[in-house]
């Protein structure tokens, strides 16, 4: 996956691309589509949600520049699988999930593989996670029609936020960094992904 996927579409954040090499992904989709799991596309994984093509989660993590240091925020846990590649990129992951069904059996997964820097949380990731929580980084993994403004409220000094918005087919994928009180946008492109869902569990 990584030599013939990632490596030759851009990614070079070794680790990034040693976090990947090692996560057993097909852990994270049913086990009907388990000899898929390394394929170059999205998986269904129940309650109509995906879990993301590798090259995806891999732009995406490597979209946040973590260092290894950081505390980041996931909204949207599906499987789990970009929250275990993020535990490995950062000192703590908090994960939320709107779905209670795929929280717990994202949880039960993470817990049993060894990923103990994850807490799995259930709620609106809209509104971000526990008020007055600031994150070094913030990614989503569900299109929003706009950029959440409670995640821009919890995104720290120097934070760094990537995220697809837009609806339908017309979806761009962007990396918000906040500095010096001001926010600036990057758009990393083309994406499609499932709606974010908005209100309680």
């Amino acid at each position: 996956m990584v030599e013939q996927q990632l490596r030759p579409r851009g990614i070079r954040d070794e680790r990034v691309l040693q976090a990947m090499a090692t996560i057993p992904r097909h852990l994270f989709v049913p086990p009907t589509l388990r000899s898929r799991a390394y394929d170059d596309g999205p998986l269904p994984i129940g309650a109509e949600q995906t879990i993301s093509q590798p090259y995806i989660v891999a732009l995406m993590s490597e979209g946040l520049f973590l260092t290894g240091a950081e505390t980041v925020l996931e909204v949207g846990t599906g499987s789990g699988y970009q929250a275990a590649v993020l535990s490995r990129l950062a000192k703590r992951v908090y994960s939320i999930e709107i779905l209670p069904q795929l929280a717990k059996t994202a949880r039960s997964r993470l817990t049993a593989l060894g990923y103990d820097n994850v807490r799995v949380v259930v709620g609106d990731g809209n509104q971000g996670w526990a008020p007055g929580s600031l994150y070094d980084a913030i990614i989503v993994t569900a299109a929003a029609p706009q950029v959440p403004p409670a995640l821009l409220d919890q995104l720290a000094e120097g934070g760094r936020l990537v995220l697809p918005v837009g609806v339908g087919e017309k979806q761009h994928l962007l990396r918000l960094r906040k500095a010096g009180g001001k926010v600036t946008q990057e758009d990393l492109g083309l994406v499609q992904f499932v709606p974010l869902i908005e209100g309680g569990p």
